[in-house]
């Protein structure tokens, strides 16, 4: 007698939003995987069977986050316009989005600060995500700085990852002091390396 295979019984990527936000809002650490199926409302025979495991969810929501909110924001640079109103735009939107809740500072910034160097997956993930956001904010840089928008005192590339680095301080800083009035005044000093 030929068995059929089941049929999944939840939208995957909906548990992986779900999932996202209470990594993000706990830790990797201080989610169980009781949490996670009482959460996303499976059981934990389909967790795995969607997923594989824990890290394997956690995994999908680093991606999911580096998909949607983090390329976002990518994408608001690349558009065009006043690279330095776009800029501030991005830090400051960044500073909101991190303060939010309490402070849950952002996804990658958390997931560097608990997991890493150990978790080889998640280093990755965080470091070709950062990869890519500097690379991106360097080409946006350099043709700003060709158009005379910017200041060309600095190379591209070191001041796209100074401000990836200041963002990443930042939003460590938003978890200590999730103001975002009394973190957005920096952000006007960074945008001094622009001159």
């Amino acid at each position: 007698m030929l068995r059929m295979a089941r049929v999944r019984e939840f939208d995957t990527e909906a548990a992986v939003v779900r999932a996202m936000n209470l990594f993000w809002t706990r830790g990797f650490e201080a989610t169980s995987v009781r949490d996670l199926t009482e959460h996303l409302g499976i059981g934990q025979g389909s967790l795995y069977a969607a997923f594989g495991s824990k890290e394997g969810l956690y995994q999908a929501a680093l991606t999911h986050y580096r998909d949607t909110l983090a390329d976002a924001a990518l994408a608001d640079l690349q558009a065009g316009g006043d690279v330095r109103a776009a800029i501030r735009t991005m830090l400051v939107e960044r500073i909101r989005i991190a303060v939010m809740h309490g402070g849950q500072g952002c996804l990658f910034v958390n997931a560097a600060s608990e997991r890493l160097p150990q978790d080889g997956p998640t280093q990755k993930a965080v470091r070709d995500a950062l990869a890519v956001s500097q690379e991106s904010l360097a080409d946006v840089l350099r043709a700003a700085a060709a158009r005379g928008e910017v200041s060309d005192r600095h190379d591209a590339q070191t001041l796209a990852a100074f401000l990836v680095t200041f963002l990443n301080g930042l939003l460590v800083s938003s978890k200590v002091t999730p103001d975002a009035d009394a973190l957005t005044p920096l952000v006007e000093v960074a945008l001094g390396a622009l001159d």
